[in-house]
Parts: structure tokens; C-alpha cells; sequence
């Protein structure tokens, strides 16, 4: 076997390998001798088939797996040897690939494009510097929070006459223009008609003042423009709904009005568990616990982004894009056409830099993702799980590790935790390194640094 490398560029190279019959043929004859152990041919007991005609009728399937396997052994042995930091996978290059003609060739030569990561040279030091936002907890946050958990436990009460916010609860019949109920027509008991998404402004206009027992005839599809929408309101197909002339009597059974809930002892145990809150004080202690929490995951979110922007503006070299773009097309030939792969590329040599630059960090830094890390993760993500789906907060512990363990069997699956785990050790060692700078902001201004 005789391999060797050609540089096209820095970032781009050709490596040959050929293979000549010494590299294959013991193995090929040990292959065909097994077939011949096994083979179950008319005319002969099992193992007693002359290798001859097993040579004729399998040889040629045999060659190929044989030579492409020792082709995949030797590519990755020789890239392995020469720390070569591939990107992609290696491709066959598309002028100097030549076809073969496995019934008569005795040596094949394979000429594979690799494209190749530049020399990545980014460091983290403490003249980096990062600003780690916390949140100024005042009266207006705790407002906005309480008026997203009023509404929550809100409910609709019965209401006078029907408003711009009402819900008005009618039996709807079909009828033409005149107001003649269509035979076999269309009737709804009951139906639930929100105001607040009506898009006509006459019909909307018509509907407030409605009470009970109240008949009015309007023109649903004028109401109700979005067929999927209407097609629920009618308890309908979508394909039904254009067979229809959109003429309804509405006969109003009651108007409803939503209430948020009060702010008392009952809106604490249903929010947080009998008797666990009972003053307003303790109300605002416990609601200033949850929006630090949620805050901090935002503000984790924000430090990952800027350390992510930064870094990678600090990466100036170049990646073998024209390869990257062949290499994205093949794998994905069945999923995105080249236009959409060009519309992204950008997006995914950010990703790609960004992996690079990670994996320069954590390589200087001895930073590792071990079997005990991944098995944590594996258990806390399935007791998430069980928690979110099925209510079960308290798992055994020795089921939840098996459930773990069949969930790391699965290459996709212990890769991305993998990944989610290395990143993470990423971040803090950039906390820990580089100078991080505190800054008090108010959730008005931190939102929209987020927008950015």
C-alpha cells in the first residue's frame, strides 16, 4: 500500500492511496473461505462447495467490501498519525477519481480531497473582559409577575352585556343572506366566540351590547378569516369550510367576562401549596426568589452569547469554505437543496469556528467530559422528564440510572449531552478566567439587550 499526502493550500489537501493486491488478497480468500463454510448451494452438502465456484460467484462483492474497508482503515490510521484536524469528511476528489473495473483490476487507486482546520490561536486570559448582568428587583417587576400568575388562575365570569374583551357562548345556525336557515346546513351548540380575535371591525362592532337570549345574524368568514380557526369554531374540516357561505344566526346563551384572580390566601396555596405563603411579605420574598432565578438564566444566556460573539471576532482565520460547501451538499443531498446550504453557510462556519475555538480551549485547559458527568446529566434530564410528562418528582434512584444508561446508549443522544457538558465547562472556565465585571440593570434594559 502506498499513501501519500498533496498540499493544495493550507487548508485543503489530496491524499492517494493505493491498494495493490498484497494489501487485500489474503483477505478476500479469508472471506470467500468463510462464505464456503456457510454457503448452502443445490448439489453440495454445507461445507463441501469447491472454493472455485465460490470464488466465481462472490469474489467481485467481496473484493469491493474488502478494498473499501482496508481504504477506511488506512485513511483514518494515516490521518490519525499525521494529527491532520480534518473537517467534514474526507470526499472523493471529482477530477482525479478514476472509476474501476472490478472484474480485471488488480490495484485501485483512491484520491480523497480532505479540508483541513486552520491553526486556531485564541486563549482565554483575564484581560478578556465580561460584564455578568443582575437584575435591580423593584415594585414594577413584581407587578408584571404577579399579573402573569392573576391571569393564570383567572377565571370567566358571567358578564352583563358582551364587550370588546368578552367571550360570548352561542348556538350557531346556518342561514343565507335572508336569513333562512339552510337545509342541512351547519349548527354548532354552544360554541365559544372570543371577541378579542374577531378581525372585522363592523361585525365586532354589532356583537358588543349582546346579552343573553340576544339573536344576530353576521357573516362568520368575514369574522373568522383564517379557515383553520373557523374551521374549530364550527367543529369542521378546513376543506369544508370553503363549501360554506359564511352566514350564521348566533343565538347568545351567555356572555362571560375574564376575571384575574385576587390576590389573597387562596391565590397563594393554589400558586404555591397550602399554607406555604401567608403574608404579602412572604408573597414578595418568595416572588423575588423566582425572578432572580429566572433572571439568572437569562443573564447565563446573555454571558454565553457575548463570550461566543467575542471569541469568535478574535478568530481571524480562514476555514476551506469551497470543500465545506461540497461536503454539506453530499450529506445532506437528501434533506436541503445547495441554495438553502448557501443561504445558511454563514451560520454554520460561525458554529463550526466556534467549535474550533472551544475545542482549542478545552484541549490547553485539560477540559473533559467523563462517564460520571454524562450519567449525572443523563439522570437529571430523565427526572426532568418524568417530572414534566407524568408528574413523578421522587424516581428511585436505580431505575432513574438505568433509564440513564439507555438513553447513552444511543450515539445521537450522548453526543448532544456530551457537547451540552463540554460547553458548560467551557463557560465557567472562561467565568473563572477572564475579568468578570458585575453590572446591576433593570429588566427594561436587560430585555433589550437581549433584542440585539
Amino acid at each position: 500500500m502506498n499513501i501519500t499526502r498533496e498540499k493544495t493550500d493550507e487548508l485543503n489537501s489530496v491524499i492517494s492511496i493505493v491498494i495493490d493486491k498484497d494489501d487485500y488478497e489474503e483477505r478476500v480468500n479469508n472471506t470467500l473461505r468463510d462464505y464456503r463454510r456457510k454457503a448452502r448451494i443445490d448439489g453440495f452438502r454445507p461445507g463441501k462447495v469447491p472454493f472455485g465456484l465460490v470464488n466465481k460467484l462472490y469474489r467481485k462483492p467481496v473484493l469491493v467490501e474488502e478494498v473499501n474497508n482496508i481504504l477506511n482503515e488506512s485513511l483514518t490510521k494515516y490521518i490519525v498519525d499525521e494529527k491532520l484536524n480534518v473537517l467534514g469528511e474526507p470526499l472523493p476528489n471529482e477530477s482525479r477519481q478514476k472509476n474501476f473495473d472490478w472484474d480485471h483490476d488488480t490495484s485501485f487507486e483512491f484520491v480523497i480531497d480532505v479540508g483541513l482546520a486552520p491553526e486556531c490561536d485564541i486563549t482565554v486570559s483575564p484581560k478578556d473582559k465580561f460584564a455578568l448582568y443582575k437584575i435591580k428587583i423593584d415594585d414594577k417587576i413584581r407587578d408584571e409577575y404577579t399579573d402573569k400568575y392573576t391571569s393564570r388562575l383567572g377565571n370567566f365570569e358571567d358578564a352583563g352585556s358582551a364587550g370588546e374583551k368578552s367571550l360570548i357562548k352561542a348556538d350557531l345556525t346556518q342561514v343565507d343572506k335572508e336569513g333562512n336557515v339552510v337545509g342541512e346546513g351547519i349548527s354548532v351548540e354552544d360554541a365559544s366566540l372570543s371577541l378579542q380575535v374577531i378581525k372585522d371591525d363592523k361585525i365586532l362592532k354589532s356583537l358588543l351590547g349582546l346579552k343573553k337570549d340576544d339573536e344576530i345574524q353576521i357573516n362568520l368568514k368575514k369574522a373568522y378569516p383564517n379557515n383553520i380557526d373557523l374551521a374549530s369554531l364550527l367543529k369542521v374540516n378546513t376543506s369544508e369550510i370553503e363549501l360554506i357561505n359564511g352566514e350564521f344566526k348566533l343565538k347568545v346563551k351567555s356572555v362571560l367576562e375574564f376575571q384575574k384572580a385576587e390576590v389573597n390566601q387562596d391565590f397563594y396555596d393554589k400558586l404555591f401549596g397550602k399554607d406555604a405563603i401567608k403574608t404579602t411579605e412572604e408573597y414578595h420574598d418568595k416572588l423575588d426568589q423566582i425572578i432572580k432565578s429566572d433572571f439568572n438564566h437569562d443573564a447565563e444566556y446573555k454571558f454565553r452569547m457575548d463570550a461566543r460573539e467575542y471569541y469568535l471576532s478574535k478568530f481571524k482565520k480562514d476555514l476551506p469554505q469551497e470543500f465545506l460547501k461540497r461536503w454539506l451538499v453530499q450529506v445532506n443531498k437528501d434533506k436541503f437543496t445547495p441554495e438553502q446550504i448557501e443561504k445558511d453557510f454563514n451560520h454554520f462556519l460561525e458554529d463550526l469556528k466556534w467549535q474550533l475555538i472551544k475545542d482549542k480551549i478545552g484541549k490547553e485547559n485539560n477540559l473533559k467530559v467523563t462517564e460520571d458527568e454524562l450519567l449525572d446529566y443523563a439522570k437529571n434530564f430523565t427526572r426532568m422528564q418524568f417530572a414534566q410528562y407524568y408528574g413523578i418528582s421522587d424516581f428511585p434512584e436505580d431505575q432513574l440510572a438505568g433509564y440513564a444508561q439507555e438513553i447513552l446508549k444511543k450515539d445521537e443522544e450522548r453526543r448532544k449531552m456530551a457537547e451540552r457538558i463540554f460547553e458548560d465547562k467551557i463557560i465557567d472556565f472562561i467565568k473563572n478566567t477572564a475579568k468578570i465585571e458585575e453590572k446591576e440593570i433593570s429588566s427594561e434594559k436587560f430585555n433589550k439587550l437581549l433584542e440585539k
